[in-house]
């Protein structure tokens, strides 16, 4: 007598059956039983990978067609088995078109993140990021909670940057204060800082009005005055390609001739690579991770590198604080955001964490002066 199929199986094709082998590469096994093992809830997941590539296999999830208890786990079993290299649907051809014939990150369109992603609610954010709300990657060397992992970070580019009382100092993209507040508290300096969202503006404005530090509303284009020292902390990242030049020509006509900047990114190891469709559609539009190369190209003959470090494992730790943070205070957003938005954002820490572990994402800091340090930049750590 027959057997009914199980749930989890796929129909026999050679679609499907390629799927599955793929997934066996990466040590996942459809229906199985590890905690990285997919669970299907529709058998039309591979079409929608195959088609759509990261965009289809994240929609998808967000559909509820299929679920895995450790999503970081999955996506980094993925990515470190180089499986996304044997999928290569025509969206992302069309991806990277887009991103190589078009300005994507105009001063108009910039301001689509920001209202997309950064004015969801600041209470939204106070709930899952720390006290200070910093929304960039921790620093973990001797770190054991994000509270620390954060604080140490925000003095790492304190020090790095050799911040002395008095001084002026720019902070392109300042989020919600977190490195300007840290700054102005604990090394006696006056902080402007330049972000897109409202209200990280409104923010950092309403609660640090006793400190020297004032946010603006405004493009990074547009600001042309002397600073002692400038920082850029996960702002970058919206830049694109087409602007890196300018955005570097910005920093280096506002920062005094013996000033410091420090620049910290997210990268990507290739410089070919595509922006990922589905971050780009959900998260982040018209978001682009810098290569190496690029950062380097854009600052020829404006800049040295006086230090370059990375410690993009760090985020890995940072994604998974942050989710654990998100999950137990979801029940105060539910009713707002709903379901989808639950899985949408599960999906984007968990595969990000996913792709730090895997090494295929990085976090860089690099510390660069316009004429060199007479005598060689001291390096802390």
């Amino acid at each position: 007598m027959a057997q009914s199929r199980p749930a989890f199986l796929l129909p026999e094709s050679t679609l499907h059956q390629y799927f599955i082998e793929l997934l066996n590469l990466a040590g996942i096994e459809p229906g199985g039983s590890a905690p990285w093992d997919m669970q299907l809830n529709a058998f039309n997941v591979p079409e929608r990978v195959f088609a759509d590539g990261n965009l289809g296999l994240g929609e998808s999830y967000m559909d509820g067609d299929w679920d895995v208890p450790r999503l970081d786990e999955f996506i980094y079993r993925i990515l470190r088995s180089r499986l996304p290299e044997k999928i290569q649907p025509p969206r992302l051809l069309l991806q990277a078109l887009k991103v190589k014939l078009f300005n994507r990150q105009t001063p108009k369109r910039a301001r689509r993140v920001g209202e997309q992603h950064y004015d969801l609610g600041n209470d939204f954010y106070a709930a899952m990021l720390d006290k200070r709300m910093t929304y960039t990657c921790g620093y973990w060397q001797d770190a054991v909670t994000l509270e620390q992992a954060q604080e140490a970070k925000l003095d790492l580019i304190c020090r790095k940057l050799q911040l002395k009382p008095g001084m002026k100092v720019l902070d392109i993209g300042c989020g919600w204060g977190s490195f300007m507040t840290y700054a102005a508290q604990h090394y006696g300096v006056r902080c402007v800082g330049v972000t897109i969202s409202k209200e990280q503006a409104n923010w950092v404005n309403t609660l640090y009005s006793h400190l020297p530090v004032h946010a603006r509303l405004q493009d990074y284009r547009d600001v042309n005055e002397p600073f002692d020292r400038i920082v850029s902390v996960g702002m970058f990242e919206h830049v694109g390609r087409k602007n890196y030049r300018q955005y570097i020509e910005v920093a280096h006509r506002c920062l005094k001739d013996e000033g410091l900047f420090l620049l910290h990114t997210i990268g990507k190891n290739q410089r070919s690579s595509h922006t990922d469709p589905w971050i780009d559609k959900y998260i982040f539009p018209n978001g682009e991770l810098p290569a190496l190369g690029q950062i380097s190209d854009a600052a020829q003959r404006l800049f040295v590198v006086e230090d370059l470090h990375n410690f993009g494992a760090d985020y890995d730790k940072t994604l998974m604080a942050w989710y654990v943070n998100f999950e137990q205070n979801w029940p105060q957003f539910s009713a707002r955001l709903g379901p989808r938005f639950f899985r949408m954002w599960r999906y984007y820490l968990l595969s990000c964490a996913g792709a730090f572990r895997a090494r295929d994402l990085q976090l860089w800091q690099w510390v660069l002066s316009k004429h060199g340090v007479v005598g060689g930049y001291q390096r802390v750590s």
